[in-house]
């Protein structure tokens, strides 16, 4: 797993999350239970401001029509990343204000159960099978094994129910590509149709290709994807940015800088607003920055295409889920709760807001492709090949370490093995 009208390169997706927001007995469960009534609301936090309050309160009402006796309660917790986040949490846990549910990114999920702070979900799934199975039924494979495999260190104990996910693509100006007398790609295209399709925006166009900076999810991650390689291995455990891919990938963006194709990075450039002026062909983002598009009426406009490859598809990916923390005294009702969250009754919260709904019926509803650009179901069918967003416990630290080694790469202030050598030792001394 980033606002709107931001002023840097792209709408990346941290901010996005920060602006914006996935047969055990019954009497074996009761058990799992504190005694107490811990209150007379389920708690439920996320990571970020305010804004979202609106959201989540039209949420709880529409549950509470079927569960009036069932109150909840959204409040939001700021904080500079998912490790503050989940500091700030264990100190409300450590003073017996324990939030019942939580709303954690990917690049949280694994903090969180490695500090033992969530509640197994096996014995309520095994339970509650028959009416879940719909769920999972529709819910995108490829997801439904990530939730799994990346959501705790083992990989063996479910702690989550997903939800939304973001991956990424590219939004392309058709008119503007035509103007320079090149048609965006239907399917696939190539790093070097990529170029070349820059080079005549360029020169017949006078616009920028794509903006080329540091951000992790949005401008680094999606070049080492398609060149088959990643930040860390699969299981985060061995960190890779100085691998040949990587090196590859880092000079092919720094190339696109070099020769024009990119605005200069770490400077003023309000993507989406010039993609709207015709001064640039392709803003690289995921479905969150789609209400600034709507916004600037450019919905007709616009094609999503696939990101350029060079060895093969590739894209990374963040999503949201939703534990019930160990310490509820409620997580019978949390329960509740999540089963209502991730029902199909319930796909218009997903397909209406800022990611791609983690179920098929709601990926390919009308809420979620009207007034959306031509090819907007790519979002959901590229996580078939899409690669987590690596997040090892010491996730923001990495992040940092991985954005400042890029910038330093793509404009030239540090030689590109040099850089990403020195940046992978660096990743290696967190682990």
């Amino acid at each position: 797993m980033s606002s709107p009208g931001a002023s840097r390169t792209t709408l990346t997706r941290r901010r996005a999350l920060g602006l914006l927001g996935g047969t055990a007995a019954g009497a074996g469960l009761a058990g799992c239970s504190p005694g107490g009534p811990g209150g007379d609301e389920v708690k439920f936090m996320y990571y970020g401001d305010a804004q979202s309050l609106p959201r989540y309160q039209k949420l709880f009402a529409d549950f509470n029509q079927l569960h009036p006796e069932i109150k909840l309660k959204a409040s939001n917790v700021p904080a500079d990343n998912w490790a503050g986040f989940a500091n700030a949490i264990t100190t409300r846990i450590a003073g017996g204000l324990s939030p019942d549910i939580v709303d954690i990114a990917t690049e949280g999920q694994r903090i969180f159960s490695s500090k033992g702070l969530l509640e197994p979900l096996d014995p309520y799934l095994q339970r509650d099978k028959a009416e879940l199975d719909d769920f999972f039924a529709d819910l995108n494979p490829t997801l439904r094994d990530y939730n799994l495999r990346y959501g705790s260190a083992a990989g063996t104990t479910t702690y989550f129910l997903p939800g939304g996910f973001n991956t990424m693509a590219l939004y392309v100006n058709v008119d503007t590509f035509r103007k320079a007398g090149v048609e965006p790609p239907e399917e696939d295209w190539t790093w070097a149709e990529f170029r070349a399709a820059g080079q005549a925006l360029r020169d017949k166009a006078g616009a920028f290709l794509v903006p080329v900076d540091e951000a992790y999810f949005v401008c680094v991650m999606p070049w080492l994807t398609t060149n088959g390689g990643s930040t860390f291995n699969a299981d985060w455990t061995e960190p890779t940015f100085d691998s040949e891919p990587a090196i590859e990938a880092a000079r092919f963006a720094k190339s696109l800088v070099d020769e024009g194709l990119s605005p200069k990075p770490g400077g003023e450039f309000d993507a989406p607003t010039q993609l709207a002026r015709g001064k640039l062909g392709c803003l690289p983002a995921g479905r969150w920055v789609l209400g600034q598009l709507q916004d600037l009426k450019l919905i007709d406009r616009l094609r999503v295409v696939p990101w350029p490859i060079k060895v093969g598809r590739g894209t990374p990916v963040g999503w949201n889920a939703f534990p019930i923390l160990k310490e509820s005294r409620k997580k019978e009702e949390a329960w509740t709760f999540l089963k209502f969250l991730v029902s199909r009754q319930n796909n218009s919260f997903f397909a209406t807001g800022t990611s791609v709904p983690p179920r098929r019926s709601g990926a390919t509803s009308a809420e979620f492709l009207d007034n959306a650009p031509e090819g907007s179901r790519l979002f959901f069918d590229s996580m078939e090949y899409a690669t987590p967003i690596p997040s090892p416990d010491r996730g923001p630290e990495a992040q940092t370490i991985i954005e400042e080694a890029w910038l330093s790469v793509i404009t030239g202030n540090r030689e590109v093995v040099d850089g990403l050598r020195n940046a992978n030792e660096r990743l290696r001394g967190l682990l």
